[in-house]
């Protein structure tokens, strides 16, 4: 499984955007499971509010079940609220700890990002770096 933030989701559904091409062509490559989280989807739609189109495009690939989106507790949304502690020095935004902390709850190694300033610094809890796609920007 492999977890997906904002900036892919965006440049997908943006064909204005730079890294548009690059996005579309990892995701065509990609031949596992897709998970995200609700604060990654609400800031892919503010993002997209520039295109009702390209927010309606959205919602058919997640009704598609393209992405599936994980659930957060009260468990995942402590330890969201350790993450965003000991990196606030970054700061780490919300959206990042979900996908951190999703990422260690579930053992998943590999992030979809553009945001390689803030996840080459995250870790696991084990002191490990996330696989990134791209693998260089």
């Amino acid at each position: 499984m492999i977890a997906i933030d904002t900036g892919p989701l965006v440049a997908l559904f943006d064909k204005n955007d730079d890294k548009h091409h690059l996005c579309l062509n990892i995701f065509k490559k990609i031949d596992e499971a897709l998970i995200t989280t609700w604060p990654v989807l609400t800031e892919v739609f503010y993002l997209l509010n520039f295109s009702s189109n390209a927010q309606d495009d959205f919602w058919e690939f997640l009704e598609r079940g393209a992405v599936s989106i994980y659930a957060i507790d009260k468990d995942l949304m402590k330890k969201c609220r350790h993450l965003m502690k000991k990196y606030d020095d970054l700061p780490m935004d919300l959206a990042d700890a979900t996908l951190v902390a999703m990422a260690e709850t579930e053992n998943i190694s590999t992030m979809f990002t553009l945001d390689h300033r803030d996840f080459r610094i995250y870790k696991t809890r084990l002191g490990k770096h996330f696989r990134l796609l791209p693998d260089r920007l």
